[in-house]
């Protein structure tokens, strides 16, 4: 069997230089020139998962099939690869100690001391080479999370060091991610900062192979000179990554860059064919050539940070080029919508998307939204609590029952048309104790839902607590608001429509997951459709 190779991608002189991006785009050459790839994230934080985290402290939190709540790195990973991940590509801190504790405790050590090394580094180390060990995967890409130098991030900057000499020879390669910023008062890119980087990573034993270069402008040939000679690495392994309009132009940025050749030859491996991108580029034509333009409204409580909703806006990106259209998605905070400022908030807009979420704060907003997109026939569009707030909706205005809601927010409300389910009651926990990761849906025929995914079972990922109340099911059906999608296992109501408007659905899962460049999600594409149609007329 042939050994797998691998590549840690550490990043250095600031967060969020897009080390995910990368890793991804390095890893979509990769697979393009024949490579089985897969990528994993590594979080230095001590939250087991993301899934306790408010989005506003770490962006969205991502939900593989095996219901693995996960940082949104990986929904990048999904998008670039077209392959799903799983719980063994996210690795945080806290999920490292739990184990080893749980170990210590089970007596496993033999009456050890237990340290971070060699006990919390071999744990890492495992985990690390997890997907390497399956046979699946030529080439595992591992990024690592935070900067070189945090103090938490130090025992995986070790697990590193002590795997590359493990691996031995062209078998581990690390890849450093640094900034050079522009100074505009000096009118020049500063190479100082990567230097102390570079420094920084050495003191931990690790030489960089590679260095990839976030920059506002173009480096030039004596710039690269310069980084090459004082980070002690190749010319030709000091990448540039500039600036993109889009993170998708990143994989073509890289390949006239050469990073997957470099790659390549460090881990002494054959190039291959040359990437086939062609798809990819189809892709990326339509994106920056539309033929339309449409104004969709995110109706959201977390719409100050991008991150919070990041998959919904990739996969409205994914939706408008395979609609040729360039779609503007308009947020708007729930919490400040009303009867008397509805109107004036959602003129100019040609779709709604009532987005998922948690907690009271901004919901008689969104129930406000629904309504509206209901009664002036504008395509709509509820994912999650969107779909919820929508049977809320419905079931106030439509079938008059005024005090309607969901027991999450109001556990006294005589008509609780959304509720826990009867084994979410006694839960105390509240990480990771949702209904989570793939569920099947059985749809029905003649319906819009079957219409728009043309199959009669589907896997949606599902994250959350609350359930459409299935006692409510017939009043609100021969009311009008169908039920067109239903778990075969549980009963429960997964998709909500209406038949007598351009364009209505609820979904209680969250189809943004899914979502790729190679496979637009057909609940986006065709949402995306509607709202054209809809601006047309």
């Amino acid at each position: 069997m042939n050994q797998t190779k691998y590549i840690f991608v550490t990043g250095g002189v600031t967060s969020s230089l897009g080390k995910g991006i990368i890793a991804a785009s390095l890893a979509k050459l990769l697979q393009a020139r024949g490579y089985r790839t897969t990528i994993q994230k590594f979080d230095p934080y001590i939250n087991v998962d993301p899934g306790t985290l408010n989005p506003y402290e770490h962006g969205e939190c991502y939900v593989t099939d095996d219901g693995a709540e996960t940082d949104l790195d990986l929904g990048h990973y999904e998008r670039f690869l077209n392959v799903p991940t799983s719980q063994a590509n996210n690795v945080t801190t806290g999920r490292v100690y739990l184990s080893v504790i749980e170990k210590e405790r089970r007596g496993e050590f033999l009456g050890k001391t237990v340290q971070v090394v060699p006990h919390i580094t071999n744990e890492i180390k495992d985990r690390m080479q997890l997907l390497g060990n399956t046979g699946e995967f030529d080439i595992v890409i591992t990024e690592i999370g935070g900067t070189v130098g945090d103090i938490e991030s130090l025992p995986y900057i070790e697990s590193v060091r002590q795997l590359v000499w493990e691996l031995g020879e062209n078998n581990g390669i690390v890849i450093h991610l640094t900034l050079v910023p522009f100074l505009a008062a000096a009118g020049e890119l500063k190479t100082k900062p990567t230097q102390h980087s570079v420094k920084t990573l050495m003191e931990s034993g690790i030489k960089a192979d590679i260095l990839v270069c976030r920059t506002e402008h173009e480096l030039s040939d004596e710039l690269r000179q310069k980084l090459a000679l004082f980070c002690n690495v190749k010319r030709e392994a000091v990448i540039q990554s500039i600036d993109a309009s889009t993170i998708y132009e990143v994989p073509n940025l890289m390949l006239e860059e050469g990073l997957d050749v470099v790659a390549l030859k460090k881990l002494d491996l054959p190039k291959k064919a040359t990437p086939d991108l062609k798809n990819w580029n189809v892709f990326l034509h339509r994106l920056k050539n539309p033929k339309h333009i449409v104004n969709i409204g995110l109706i959201g409580k977390y719409v100050e940070l991008q991150d919070s909703y990041k998959s919904i806006l990739e996969a409205f990106i994914h939706a408008g080029a395979a609609n040729e259209t360039k779609v503007n998605v308009v947020s708007v905070h729930s919490e400040y919508i009303d009867a008397s400022n509805v109107a004036q908030k959602f003129e100019g807009l040609d779709g709604i998307l009532v987005a998922p979420g948690f907690g009271e704060r901004g919901i008689e907003g969104k129930i406000e939204a629904v309504r509206y997109a209901r009664e002036n026939n504008i395509p709509f569009f509820g994912i999650c609590l969107g779909m919820q707030m929508a049977v809320i909706e419905y079931s106030r205005n439509v079938l008059g029952l005024s005090d309607a809601n969901s027991t999450e927010m109001n556990m006294g409300t005589s008509h609780p048309v959304i509720d826990l389910m009867e084994e979410q009651k006694t839960i105390t926990d509240k990480g990771g104790t949702m209904r989570l990761g793939a569920w099947k849906c059985d749809i029905k025929e003649n319906t819009l839902a079957h219409k728009i995914y043309n199959a009669v079972t589907i896997l949606e990922r599902h994250r959350h607590r609350y359930e459409f109340n299935g006692e409510y099911l017939e009043k609100l059906e021969k009311a009008g608001l169908k039920a067109s999608g239903v778990n075969p296992d549980t009963g429960l109501v997964e998709i909500v429509e209406i038949e007598k408007h351009p364009f209505f659905i609820g979904v209680q899962y969250h189809p943004e997951y899914k979502s790729t460049v190679a496979n637009p999600h057909p609940l986006f594409v065709s949402f995306v459709e509607a709202t054209v149609k809809a601006k047309q007329k």
